[in-house]
């Protein structure tokens, strides 16, 4: 999949609304200075290294977030209407959540997360048009994503940690410590991070169907011929063996 030029400019201005709309000052300014500084680099940013994944195209990283955030909006007025208690987190914290949960993809100051592929036996064969960074020291997306916002000076209020730090569910091992406790006293105070998660899973299971399931549908059929011949079982030796035996029975 590949987004034209002027979809991708497109985005970019959709990105900056959806800030200017849900976030407010200071916040609001320290964001767009943040992503504008950034913005060469962001805008033309694959959401994910493999085609196997989702978004892994120029452009595909901006897609991806704008579809987080609505899908995040969309979910989140379905848990109203089934009774979330909304009074525990805001529309602010959602979508600024949302907005930043895949931030540490990318990188730091001097290195992008992901750069063109050299191996062309990886691209072809792999699906890789992109790799990692390894000029880039690691960290997680998540960790990453609060580091870029903290170095930055951008606040984040304790449930946006949370949600950004688990929005990949129990996908992620080190995520269980906060969404698979049986202690009441230890489960979320917030529905936020559940929120959070289903919208980016939704937006990464539909990324892969519009890359994916058009592919599928072109494929023919492939015929398996079946022999009419009885295969014949391999004697095995050791005829003493009661075991061996059997098996030469059957």
């Amino acid at each position: 999949m590949n987004l034209t030029a002027e979809k991708i400019n497109d985005n970019w201005g959709t990105l900056i609304s959806r800030i200017d709309t849900y976030i407010a000052e200071p916040r609001c300014t320290q964001l767009k200075e943040f992503y504008n500084k950034y913005q060469e680099r962001i805008i033309m940013m694959p959401a994910s290294y493999k085609k196997e994944y989702h978004n892994a195209f120029p452009g595909g990283y901006v897609d991806h977030i704008i579809r987080v955030i609505d899908g995040a909006l969309k979910i989140n007025e379905v848990w109203k209407e089934m009774g979330v208690d909304q009074g525990t987190y805001t529309t602010e914290e959602l979508v600024f959540s949302a907005l930043n949960h895949d931030l540490g993809k990318i990188g730091d100051e001097d290195h992008e997360s992901y750069i063109p592929q050299t191996d062309k036996w990886r691209q072809e064969k792999l699906g890789e048009d992109y790799m990692f960074n390894e000029a880039l020291a690691f960290a997680s997306v998540p960790d990453r994503s609060l580091f870029l916002l903290q170095s930055n000076g951008i606040q984040y209020t304790f449930n946006e940690m949370v949600a950004i730090q688990t929005h990949d569910g129990i996908y992620d091992e080190g995520n269980k410590k906060y969404l698979m406790s049986f202690n009441p006293g230890q489960k979320p105070r917030t529905s936020l991070p559940f929120i959070l998660h289903q919208a980016d899973l939704m937006a990464s299971r539909i990324e892969f169907e519009k890359e994916w399931l058009p592919k599928f549908k072109g494929k023919k059929k492939v015929e398996v011929k079946v022999s009419k011949s009885p295969i014949k079982q391999p004697k095995l030796s050791n005829a003493n063996a009661p075991f061996a035996n059997l098996l030469n029975n059957i």
